[in-house]
């Protein structure tokens, strides 16, 4: 098992270039200038993973107009996010990361205790990019509920 990578304030974010719902490469460096919040959740269409996209959503609004795009990362193929974006009316792009190489170079991906056992999977975190691609917050194993509300706060949105 390989060491999971913790990234902190301050360090630069790993680049990415990944396939939203719509089948547009989106790359993060396509946003430099721009404030990202990047949130990872395990799998599309899921309860929790639901609520918090859906909650993400509801809270576009005032974070675009506080100059943040939100972009949310799952392993999940680009039909199942298409299928989802379009059963939950979510608007902001939804990335397919299959092999989950940005998972892993975000340190969302790694081992986890579910339900007691230790298990390899998705580690709930949420990042905020700065204008220039560096890691302004970084949040490990957040909870899928209220997280959004938490993430608003931390940023005065």
């Amino acid at each position: 098992m390989t060491e999971r990578v913790i990234l902190e304030p301050g360090m630069p974010a790993p680049e990415f270039s990944l396939t939203d719902q719509d089948g547009n490469v989106l790359s993060l460096a396509d946003l430099r200038g721009t404030r990202v919040i990047v949130f990872f959740y395990p799998q599309a269409m899921t309860p929790a993973c639901t609520m918090q996209a859906c909650e993400f959503q509801e809270s576009t609004e005032p974070f675009e107009a506080a100059g943040f795009r939100v972009l949310g990362i799952s392993r999940d193929d680009v039909e199942k996010l298409k299928r989802f974006a379009d059963r939950d009316s979510i608007e902001y792009p939804l990335l397919s990361d299959p092999d989950t190489e940005v998972h892993r170079a975000y340190g969302a991906f790694g081992e986890k205790n579910s339900y007691g056992r230790i298990v390899e999977g998705v580690i709930r975190s949420t990042f905020v990019i700065d204008s220039e691609g560096k890691i302004e917050h970084a949040l490990y194993n957040v909870k899928a509920t209220g997280h959004v509300a938490r993430v608003r706060k931390l940023l005065s949105v």
